[in-house]
């Protein structure tokens, strides 16, 4: 008996909710689609049906989906060099290092790994060994993995019921223009207070073991929350008074998607050490640590570890080099440039016609809407949020949203570094429609 692609569907997701532990919070369920194939900014089921991809999968897929050169290397590697012992190198792990470190001088001494909370878990340690201390300092709307050490340092979700946090974990508020805590006398951001601020804070709470600063470029859980013009210097020098280490979490900011190789380079200054995961491998498992040469001696003569299965392993390391590669050859770092403005600038329209859009913030590629009750009051409307990117997805358009308390939700737009000027015609033409749908 031939059964049909949506009554397949249908008993996939019957078998999913008996046999799959949610792990998405709460309020998070899984989307009543279950994917059969996927290709540049387009996820589709069996049925054909067709969803526009405006997060890049998990924040990830930079070359889009099934990327015919990754691809390639997927299938020459699996075939070939997959996964050695952990003391055992590869060519494509040396080229690797060599062309991050080329990209990210003076951080020259690369590890690689598997996921982003892994290269937090691995920097944490480096930064607690050299310094010797143990008190590691965060955003309260900061995201940077699920263990350990990286899940006390994250704040803006799934801190209770799992006992206490790692001794010494503290946080500061993130600079958010649309929320500002302290402001000029025209009522702008005054963000040098805000950090002076926070580091008073800091002060008064540590116990003499200061030793990181953790910190995404753009606090993309929190809310797309963009660190300020000049923000990350004056960060990195608080930090270095206090003999802290500034570690930059940049595991959805890098490789391109904010016009840089790396975010931070807008500042023109480079962290102690810096991650990157999600966009290094396209939406395959891969992370790196990066540090300075004398960072690495003096954790060497220390006797560093962190050995895991999958360090340094040459499978995801040919991935990671085809996809620095084609970004650099692509010039997608530009693109996410022009690719971002007429995305802004259709957003920006959008607000325009509807009192519900708040704030449009973000950088290049990536971009975040927050949905209110209204401009004036700025009142949170998390409901109305989820409401349209439901909307969205029922009319082909995948988004995330971002729920935090004392905000309004914010959607998270942040497609492929190879998104047409089509698809992002496409992509404001159904949040349209959602908006009328929705909102009136």
């Amino acid at each position: 008996m031939r059964i049909d692609a949506a009554s397949a569907d249908a008993a996939d997701l019957v078998r999913a909710s008996r046999h799959l532990i949610r792990y998405s919070g709460s309020g998070g369920a899984f989307l009543p689609f279950v994917a059969q194939a996927a290709s540049g900014s387009f996820v589709a089921d069996r049925s054909g049906r067709r969803v526009l991809d405006f997060t890049s999968g998990q924040m990830s897929a930079v070359l889009g989906h099934c990327h015919p050169e990754i691809v390639e290397v997927v299938t020459e590697y699996a075939g070939r060099l997959d996964h050695l012992f952990s003391g055992m190198l590869s060519r494509p792990v040396i080229d690797l290092a060599e062309l991050l470190a080329a990209m990210a001088a003076p951080l020259t001494k690369v590890m690689l790994l598997s996921t982003g909370a892994e290269s937090n878990e691995a920097a944490l340690r480096l930064a607690r060994l050299v310094t010797g201390g143990w008190e590691v300092a965060s955003f309260s709307q900061s995201w940077h993995g699920m263990t350990g050490a990286a899940a006390s340092a994250t704040y803006s979700a799934g801190r209770r019921g799992y006992g206490p946090a790692a001794v010494g974990s503290m946080a500061i508020p993130a600079p958010n223009a649309y929320r500002p805590r302290f402001r000029h006398s025209d009522g702008s951001l005054d963000w040098r207070t805000e950090l002076d601020d926070g580091f008073d804070l800091i002060d008064r709470q540590s116990a003499g073991g200061l030793a990181a600063f953790i910190a995404e470029p753009i606090l993309s859980s929190g809310g797309v929350i963009d660190l300020p013009d000049g923000y990350l210097p004056a960060l990195a020098e608080r930090c270095h008074e206090r003999g802290m280490l500034l570690i930059l979490d940049e595991a959805q900011t890098g490789v391109g998607r904010t016009g840089h190789d790396f975010a931070y380079q807008r500042d023109g200054l480079a962290p102690d050490i810096l991650t990157l995961s999600k966009t290094l491998g396209a939406g395959l498992p891969l992370a790196a640590v990066l540090t300075t040469e004398e960072i690495e001696a003096q954790a060497h003569e220390r006797g560093f570890l962190f050995y895991t299965t999958h360090v340094n392993d040459p499978l995801p390391a040919a991935v990671g080099l085809r996809v620095l590669e084609v970004v650099a050859r692509q010039r997608l770092a530009e693109r996410a440039v022009a690719a971002g403005a007429r995305l802004r600038v259709g957003l920006t329209e959008l607000a325009q016609g509807y009192e519900c859009i708040g704030d449009v913030r973000g950088r290049a590629l990536m971009l975040g809407v927050e949905f209110v009750v209204d401009r004036l009051s700025r009142k949170p409307a998390p409901e109305l949020g989820v409401a349209i990117t439901r909307r969205c997805f029922e009319l082909g358009l995948s988004m995330n949203i971002v729920q935090l308390p004392a905000m309004g939700a914010v959607a998270r737009i942040a497609p492929p570094l190879t998104v047409s000027d089509a698809e992002i015609d496409l992509g404001l033409d159904i949040l349209g429609r959602a908006l009328a749908d929705v909102a009136g």
